[in-house]
């Protein structure tokens, strides 16, 4: 199994071994069974409905308050359009977990985010995202807000 697909079922499936062994063995039967060489994609058409599931427990409202918790500012700033960087980054960062962590699209996101542009939303996932990879401390952050909302 790919490295990739074997992070992502690890960052998705959390509850205990038994689980994350089934989900394993649900990926590798729906690769055989499609014909298809294992990848991130197909290990989320496998994992569906158990991420579905996962996913239906956290809200983007949830993810606004955990993130205005965390940094210290108002849920009110996740709405407001206010730019400073002590409340656009918290932002940012309560976007690319709302994308990541739900399954709402970019307009609805964007909405819930005081009516942003869909295009604001996507810049904020990109950005967040990369920066996660160089960044150290932002993805220690970004670990321990994922954990708070998976509980």
């Amino acid at each position: 199994m790919p490295e990739d697909v074997a992070f992502f079922v690890a960052k998705n499936v959390r509850s205990n071994v038994r689980e994350l062994e089934g989900a394993l063995r649900k990926i590798l039967a729906y690769s055989r069974f499609n014909q298809k060489d294992i990848s991130i994609q197909l290990a989320r058409d496998a994992l569906r409905d158990l991420l579905s599931i996962q996913n239906r427990q956290i809200s983007v409202e949830n993810i606004q308050k955990t993130v205005a918790d965390y940094y210290k500012i108002k849920v009110a700033d996740m709405y407001s359009k206010k730019r400073p960087a002590s409340i656009a980054r918290p932002r940012q960062i309560a976007m690319y977990l709302a994308k990541e962590m739900t399954q709402k699209s970019l307009p609805e996101i964007g909405e819930l985010f005081g009516g942003r542009d869909h295009t604001t939303v996507l810049h904020a996932v990109r950005k967040i995202s990369a920066e996660r990879q160089q960044l150290t401390e932002l993805n220690q952050q970004l670990h321990v807000l994922e954990q708070s909302l998976k509980g």
